[in-house]
């Protein structure tokens, strides 16, 4: 598992418009281009690479999902997680069933970890 890369991917597309709009748009072909372009660059330095940027399949496929309660599992930071797929479902969710819906969805959807220790964020 490389949770370095799969938490930049979090971090790096969550804080650009245009990089969530295409990941949200067509995720299978965004996740792969994105391992191509922009995993083996160290972020603020586009000459120097970086030794560590291939995701795991299983880390491939719940992004590729939006598997947020997978990603979770696997050790992905919980805040970048958060975040990103706020940014994907906020608005339409609100929309539909009012104001942080999301937020209580992913709160559901985590329950099963009440008073377990969360998985390492450790990279």
């Amino acid at each position: 598992m490389s949770r370095y890369t799969l938490n930049k991917f979090l971090f790096t597309v969550d804080r650009d418009p245009a990089l969530l709009a295409r990941y949200a748009e067509d995720p299978a072909n965004f996740v792969a281009a994105w391992e191509q372009a922009i995993a083996p660059t160290l972020l603020g330095n586009s000459v120097e690479p970086s030794t560590v940027h291939v995701l795991t399949e299983t880390e491939r496929r719940a992004l590729v999902e939006h598997d947020f309660v997978s990603l979770f599992e696997m050790g992905a930071h919980f805040f970048l997680n958060l975040t990103l797929f706020i940014g994907i479902y906020d608005e339409p969710y609100r929309e539909k069933f009012g104001p942080l819906s999301f937020q209580r969805d992913f709160a559901a959807r985590l329950q099963s970890w009440r008073g377990r220790r969360y998985p390492s964020i450790m990279t």
